[in-house]
């Protein structure tokens, strides 16, 4: 197996996640539930998460080339959502989970878009064009399951980890995963603009 695969797209994708961040969101939205429901509302939405990255890791390359949409546009658009989301987390702004119309929200907006949103899909992207061999997609495949289990599993047990880690603790992980996720959409544009200067680069003949 590709670890160095493996290891990006999990970290990648651990981080565009926030496991920590979801945890107060996904108090607010099941607080008033049964902890019977609380569970199963932090299944739901990781099992439609992990349907959602999937397809589009599957197919979000012929979906591209269908609408005729370069994948370094899409890089481009997803480091631009990327940093719109890193912000909200360096700065602790979030929307107001009382806003919400659906009445499931174990599949919006825990499920999609906070757990499998555009920052999500365009890395799960990115990594499976890195793919070559069917090494590399059981890599970039057992990568998935292994967060969505993190995800599955910090959501499940919530209320204990909130105890252990207080809001205090939770505020400063949050505050360190954008970090993170502003590096990685920084990396994202840039590689974007890269790809776009050696396609103007070999159009010219240079």
């Amino acid at each position: 197996m590709n670890m160095q695969l493996f290891g990006e797209m999990f970290v990648t994708l651990l981080v565009i996640t926030d496991p920590p961040g979801m945890v107060p969101i996904f108090l607010a939205l099941t607080g008033a539930l049964p902890a019977r429901e609380r569970n199963r509302a932090a299944w739901q939405a990781v099992a439609l998460a992990f349907v959602v990255i999937v397809i589009f890791a599957v197919a979000g390359q012929k979906i591209l080339d269908y609408l005729q949409i370069d994948l370094p546009a899409l890089q481009g658009a997803g480091g631009l959502l990327l940093i719109l989301v890193a912000l909200e987390l360096l700065t602790g702004k979030t929307d107001d989970p009382h806003q919400q119309s659906t009445s499931n929200i174990a599949l919006v907006p825990l499920g999609t878009p906070l757990l499998a949103g555009p920052g999500a899909i365009v890395a799960t992207m990115l990594e499976v064009r890195k793919a070559n061999e069917t090494v590399d997609y059981v890599a970039i495949s057992l990568a998935i399951i292994a967060v969505m289990v993190a995800v599955w599993l910090v959501l499940r047990f919530s209320g204990t980890l909130v105890r252990i880690l207080r809001p205090g603790g939770i505020e400063v992980l949050t505050r360190i995963a954008g970090l993170l996720l502003a590096a990685i959409a920084v990396q994202l544009m840039a590689g974007a603009i890269g790809q776009f200067v050696d396609a103007y680069r070999s159009s010219r003949g240079m």
